[in-house]
């Protein structure tokens, strides 16, 4: 895969696909400072015209840039299709296109597959963006062979709300040798009285899990984790996703967390700068480690 570090953008038109959907109410997250840091990127380069597209996002943000918007993508049911049509559509009068939407390229849309595929067959340039290579760089160090000195006890910790994904990939982890630790709305879980979080005796036993482990993958909360910021004033008791997230901070295993419900908890909880690495990706952080590539990847890739 070429990087956009490797290519020359002067007096060129460039197309960005960029990754801005967020948890409702954020306002700021990686996935827009890897937009953010594109465009900067593009405009020192001397790129003629920047192009930025996606699914959904802050269109002010992006358009205080200077650039052209079109986050209406998921509008088109095209979109979805991976339709060559609307690829050479979105090709139109562009000469450099760039992925910088890790988190949507285990997707076989058109803006991620087929477009990229068109403009090549067209001679054009297709490569990954600044934050797309980090993600890959840094995902392939723990997989398949992780440094001696982590090599041992791989834990996933799972949850949320996407359960027929999760689950999947719960099932892969484990049958490649990792210990996996459910919450959220996955199966076979034991929660507390209410439904909303993990029990005690669930948060003690990860724990003690947590503390043998020598490689740690977070994708997804363990409960409803909005209103569980402690607080020493009160005597509620801590919930279940900060009780996990703290024991993981604390730990000495490599940390990687994924996903914008797990980037937006651990900014909740004050943990974020605690962990080695938060992916912009849940799902896609998820299949790139099971499987070494994505459809987004091979994208740019394939001849």
């Amino acid at each position: 895969m070429i990087s956009i570090l490797e290519i020359d953008v002067a007096d060129k038109s460039v197309l960005v696909r960029a990754d801005l959907d967020l948890p409702a109410g954020r306002q700021d997250s990686n996935r827009e400072r890897a937009t953010v840091e594109i465009i900067k990127y593009l405009r020192e380069k001397k790129a003629e015209r920047i192009k930025i597209i996606g699914h959904k996002g802050n269109i002010g943000m992006v358009e205080k840039f200077g650039v052209d918007v079109n986050f209406d993508l998921r509008a088109d049911k095209r979109e979805e299709e991976n339709s060559m049509e609307l690829a050479q559509e979105l090709a139109q009068g562009f000469d450099v296109y760039v992925n910088e939407a890790f988190a949507t390229s285990h997707r076989r849309h058109t803006s991620i597959v087929a477009l990229p595929e068109f403009m090549k067959s067209q001679g054009k340039i297709v490569c990954g963006g600044l934050r797309f290579g980090k993600e890959i760089k840094i995902l392939s160090s723990i997989t398949p062979s992780p440094p001696l000195n982590l090599r041992g006890g791989k834990l996933l910790i799972v949850g949320g709300a996407k359960t027929l994904d999760k689950e999947k990939y719960a099932q892969d982890f484990e049958k490649n040798g990792w210990t996996v630790l459910r919450g959220g709305l996955l199966p076979n879980i034991k929660l507390r009285a209410d439904g909303l979080d993990i029990s005690t005796e669930t948060v003690a036993n990860y724990k003690s899990q947590i503390a043998n482990a020598k490689i740690i993958v977070v994708a997804g909360p363990m409960g409803k984790y909005e209103t569980q910021i402690p607080n020493p004033k009160s005597q509620i008791p801590k919930g279940g996703t900060y009780e996990v997230f703290k024991a993981i901070a604390e730990s000495n295993a490599y940390k990687i967390a994924g996903g914008g419900d797990t980037e937006s908890a651990l900014e909740e909880f004050g943990l974020s700068d605690k962990f080695d690495w938060i992916s912009v990706g849940g799902g896609a952080m998820l299949e790139f480690l099971m499987t070494g590539t994505l459809p987004g990847i091979e994208a740019l890739t394939s001849q």
